[in-house]
């Protein structure tokens, strides 16, 4: 297979399958995302992450976890092509960015990061600006739920809605935050209504600009 043509095989899969991360785990084994530039996502498999927040493991087994919460979901897109695109690019800028600092684990501006990989990698299969433009978006800002509901110094809703859709970018929130390990009912629970709350930010500083 040529490089387009693992490209739509991966599309019909995170568009399709139940559960995308069945389809990824064999071809991970199978050696199909080797090359550039899917050794993007393979080289998730490699970068370890901090166990507090993310027990589940490293990188790739996160995004597998968000991609699979993504299928849950998809249906609520309104634009489910680029949102499944971006939950599967979403930490791609990890592998550069993932340093330990005074003993702790940190991936500081993977979201920015990510968004030049994501833009990378989808020219690579020369796909419409457009889209181009809406997946590397959600990627850039994906971060915001948690920047914006613990009222961090990082937050930037007025740039980011300037770039992307509220109901999407709360739903890349909602399947980034479920996707991870060891989740008990009352942190499900706990996580929506942490992005219920980013929702409801969004809602209102929109209403106020």
């Amino acid at each position: 297979m040529d490089d387009k043509d693992i490209f739509l095989n991966i599309e019909q899969h995170i568009l399709n399958d139940e559960k995308p991360s069945d389809f990824f785990y064999r071809e991970l084994d199978k050696g199909t995302l080797h090359t550039y530039p899917f050794s993007m996502i393979e080289e998730l498999n490699d970068v370890p992450q901090n166990p507090k927040f993310h027990p589940e493991g490293n990188v790739f087994i996160h995004t597998m976890m968000v991609v699979d919460e993504g299928a849950k979901n998809r249906n609520r897109s309104k634009h489910k092509r680029a949102f499944m695109w971006a939950l599967l690019l979403h930490d791609i800028g990890k592998k550069p960015t993932t340093k330990m600092r005074k003993g702790r684990m940190t991936s500081y501006n993977h979201d920015v990061v990510g968004e030049r990989m994501a833009r990378e990698f989808l020219e690579h299969f020369n796909e419409e600006q457009s889209f181009i433009d809406e997946v590397s978006a959600l990627v850039r800002w994906h971060m915001q739920s948690l920047f914006v509901t613990k009222d961090m110094k990082f937050q930037n809703m007025e740039s980011m809605l300037k770039e992307v859709d509220i109901d999407e970018i709360v739903l890349v929130a909602l399947c980034d935050r479920l996707g991870r390990g060891r989740l008990s009912k009352g942190e499900i629970q706990e996580t929506k209504d942490q992005v219920n709350y980013f929702e409801q930010k969004l809602r209102s500083f929109k209403k106020q600009h």
